[in-house]
């Protein structure tokens, strides 16, 4: 591919993603993503060395609706803790264009201050057509910031309402995002994406916006009571913040640690790390087994006729799946 930078060696990878080189975690990042099969033996075999020195990080994911300030937030959280003496990784998933293939990476625009900061590393992840948005290496980009030293990392969805299950089963703490104002507002965030929360944090909540934050605050804990909670040691809480004045961040953060504290003391950080690893084998899985369908020649031989005929109304979508995968060998119901 015209443009491409040559390949470093395993060594010169590891060296350079354990050593906190940002040029060459970047590389390595960009090669976690390749959908080259030549990639794909380098990039695990660097993961597998890598792996003893991930898991330390606070993994945060951050959604909201659109509008909401996730990026102004998360530019100001960072320099928060940046000021603390963390070192903050953001991977933000982007959202691509479903007819171009091409994404808005603006994210370092909008994160100004965060991006020109030494201690920290954004990383615009184009979601392309991966379900509900989520990159489709997030998984091992966060675990790559993690070698290289990263000890907090944010994971922020497009926030259209998708991506969000997929992102609080890769995450430790899952922060939604609301907009000050009460009722009708609240109505548009999802009950299902509530019930992911461990924290609501309403934004925004600075000069005019203050009044009515407190209402927001009022419906959002009322809310939380009739939720059914994610964890039984964890009730999911509700606070006020403004990423344009900073007011509320520390108060956040110390959720974000109380949370992991607990956790860890229950043993439901451990157990929901292993969860997250079986979540991921899984995903890879499926992946790798719609990969090898879609490319199988007898498939592709036969799908434009069976995709025809159920544009044309002349078969069942479910006839024409047992079609296919009987091509592949797998027999009615299997």
């Amino acid at each position: 591919m015209k443009g491409k930078s040559p390949r470093l060696t395993l060594d010169a990878y590891e060296r350079g993603v354990r050593g906190r080189d940002r040029a060459v975690l970047a590389r390595a990042i960009t090669l976690i993503e390749s959908r080259h099969e030549s990639d794909a033996g380098l990039a695990q075999e660097l993961l597998g060395r890598l792996l003893p020195a991930t898991g330390h990080a606070h993994r945060v994911g951050i959604t909201g609706v659109p509008g909401v300030g996730k990026s102004t937030f998360v530019d100001a959280m960072g320099m928060f803790l940046v000021g603390r003496g963390h070192r903050v990784a953001v991977l933000a998933i982007d959202p691509s264009s479903t007819l171009s293939g091409g994404s808005i990476l603006g994210d370092k625009t909008r994160m100004a201050r965060l991006s020109l900061e030494p201690r920290a590393f954004i990383r615009p992840s184009p979601s392309g057509a991966t379900p509900g948005g989520i990159a489709r290496r997030t998984r091992e980009t966060m675990l790559l910031c993690e070698a290289a030293g990263f000890d907090v990392v944010f994971v922020e969805t497009v926030g259209v309402g998708q991506g969000e299950t997929a992102v609080a089963d890769m995450v430790d703490f899952f922060l939604v995002l609301a907009l000050p104002g009460s009722g009708d507002e609240l109505q548009g965030i999802k009950k299902g994406v509530l019930e992911l929360a461990d924290a609501i944090a309403v934004n925004k909540s600075d000069g005019e916006g203050a009044n009515r934050a407190r209402m927001a605050l009022g419906d959002l804990k009322a809310a939380l009571r009739y939720l059914p909670r994610k964890r039984a040691s964890w009730l999911p809480r509700a606070l006020a913040i403004s990423g344009l004045t900073g007011a509320g961040l520390q108060e956040l953060w110390a959720v974000v640690e109380e949370h992991r504290a607990t956790l860890t003391t229950t043993g439901e950080l451990a157990a929901l790390r292993s969860e997250q690893q079986r979540a991921w084998m899984w995903s890879l899985i499926v992946e790798r087994l719609e990969r090898n369908f879609r490319t199988n020649p007898r498939v592709a031989a036969r799908l434009p006729a069976v995709e025809a005929d159920v544009v044309g109304g002349r078969t069942t979508p479910t006839a024409a799946a047992e079609t296919l995968l009987a091509e592949m060998g797998f027999g009615h119901g299997e």
